[in-house]
């Protein structure tokens, strides 16, 4: 089975303990990764990534396989834009 077939048949949960192994170099259970589980487990969590999520985050890997760096104002404004009225004010306080 290739790592395209594997991602898309991973669930969200799979691919959270994927990206977990990969960041902490542990298993959700405490369990240590070794070095060729985490080259794997990386190559998953990037598949899922471009395949899968869309690339909102900062440093993803995008459709196209490269990855997606957003600029400080891409990202403000992306941020104004999604939150424009969810934040609540307060004057005067």
């Amino acid at each position: 089975m290739d790592i395209i077939q594997v991602v898309e048949n991973l669930s969200e949960e799979m691919y959270q303990r994927f990206k977990y192994a990969v960041e902490t170099g542990k298993w959700p259970e405490g369990t240590k990764v070794d070095d060729e589980q985490r080259e794997t487990a990386m190559k998953i969590v990037m598949a899922y990534q471009s395949r899968v999520l869309k690339p909102d985050e900062i440093f993803m890997v995008g459709d196209d396989g490269n990855i997606v760096d957003k600029s400080k104002s891409q990202l403000k404004s992306e941020f104004n834009r999604s939150t424009d009225n969810d934040i609540a004010r307060f004057k005067n306080l």
